[in-house]
């Protein structure tokens, strides 16, 4: 496969390369959660958490959702969709090559014989 993906660019590939960003997303993988709440269990400042959620929003990897005086953080699918794509189409790649190979290894001992 070759050619741009849909939907993937680097800058969202790199949002997700940080730590603490990950981590994140790992929480957020349960359902949404408030800046406050994100700060609190990866023990980080709110200040810091907001920034976080900022790079990972302006990329499209969270959507915020405002209740009241609270803005709830929930990942977005999209981008996991278009990861998923590109992963399998390196996992297709890896085993049309494998295929190739195990043909190539069969027809050498078929020489032999």
């Amino acid at each position: 496969m070759s050619g741009k993906i849909p939907g993937m660019n680097v800058s969202m590939l790199g949002s997700l390369a940080e730590p603490n960003r990950m981590a994140i997303v790992e929480l957020l993988r349960n359902g949404s959660l408030t800046v406050g709440e994100i700060a609190n269990r990866l023990e980080l400042s709110q200040p810091h958490a907001s920034k976080h959620l900022k790079v990972l929003s302006d990329n499209g990897i969270v959507e915020v959702k405002p209740e009241a005086n609270r803005r709830y953080y929930k990942l977005r699918s999209e981008p996991f969709r278009v990861i998923e794509y590109w992963a399998t189409s390196f996992q297709k790649d890896m085993e049309r090559r494998l295929d190739n190979l195990d043909d190539y290894v069969q027809e050498l001992q078929n020489k032999k014989q």
